[in-house]
């Protein structure tokens, strides 16, 4: 009689894999990819998931929208805003007035970390409240007014 594993647990013998990993590397900002998981642990996509669930239910880890899951560290602040308003931030804090170039889609996926359809999603959103005109392919976005920002006390 062959001896197969038992799929009952595979996903908590998974997330304790990964808490280690997260233990004792602290620059881990992500954690690995649902295709790395599969792979290195043998199991399916979702055992894989279940485990990231897992992480997340203990609050060490959160999805991205348009990425890989994020380490959730006490020490360390991340921005959880909107995508379109941490962008609609570079014009300010770059100090960019109404008529200059905006970064392009590529960078700013880049910059901050998602997928250039996600980006692109998000700078759409900032052409239609008017905040930057259009860019299209080959056309450089330029910044249409300056956005208000909201204080909070």
């Amino acid at each position: 009689m062959s001896q197969q594993a038992n799929p009952r647990g595979t996903f908590l013998k998974i997330a304790d894999s990964v808490k280690r990993q997260i233990e004792t590397d602290p620059d881990m900002t992500e954690l690995p990819s649902l295709a790395e998981v599969t792979r290195d642990h043998k199991v399916s996509r979702g055992v894989a998931l279940r485990a990231f669930a897992l992480l997340r239910q203990e609050g060490l880890a959160e999805p991205v929208p348009g990425g890989r899951w994020r380490v959730v560290r006490a020490d360390v602040g991340v921005d959880r805003r909107p995508l379109d308003q941490r962008i609609a931030d570079i014009i300010t804090a770059d100090g960019l007035e109404v008529g200059e170039a905006f970064p392009s889609a590529s960078t700013l996926a880049k910059q901050f970390g998602v997928s250039r359809p996600t980006m692109a999603k998000a700078l759409e959103k900032l052409e239609t409240v008017g905040v930057l005109t259009g860019g299209g392919q080959g056309k450089v976005r330029t910044v249409r007014a300056v956005p208000m920002r909201e204080e909070h006390p």
